[in-house]
């Protein structure tokens, strides 16, 4: 599929906070994020892919990343992808421990890659409520 152009499209809504009575609930997101960057290389492009191994990796210290050593796709969470800068489709990308592998050989030799890995699987909620009460109601406004 050739690539297309994306728009921004906005719908406003009118939205109020939700309103816990009889308690409080708190959630708590505490996000993983971790970057990595390479620069292509004639070795990477190779038929009709190209093929960032691990170790060609550097963290967000400047420290190479050791083999299989890159994170795994988070079940509760996603990978952006960036070639020059830009932000690319998510099915140009398979990730795995063991590499990036992009679905092109259109990016040239010394073009940068960052690879963003957001984990989200940290995030909890709690609800507290004092003994003499039920569980909180929570109503939505939208």
């Amino acid at each position: 599929m050739a690539a297309s152009l994306i728009k921004l499209h906005i719908t406003a809504a009118l939205v109020t906070a939700p309103v816990a009575s009889n308690g409080t609930v708190t959630t708590t997101v505490n996000p993983a994020v971790t970057r990595y960057n390479a620069l292509l290389t004639q070795s990477m492009i190779s038929g009709t892919e190209t093929t960032i191994l691990a170790e060609e990796f550097l963290d967000d210290d400047g420290d190479p990343v050791d083999p299989n050593s890159l994170p795994a796709v988070p079940t509760s969470g996603y990978i952006n992808v960036y070639v020059n800068g830009v932000l690319q489709e998510a099915a140009l990308s398979n990730l795995t421990t063991a590499s990036l592998v992009l679905a092109t050989i259109g990016a040239s030799v010394g073009t940068p890659v960052v690879l963003e890995v957001t984990d989200f699987s940290n995030t909890s909620s709690a609800i507290t409520v004092p003994q003499t009460i039920s569980a909180p109601a929570i109503n939505v406004t939208t």
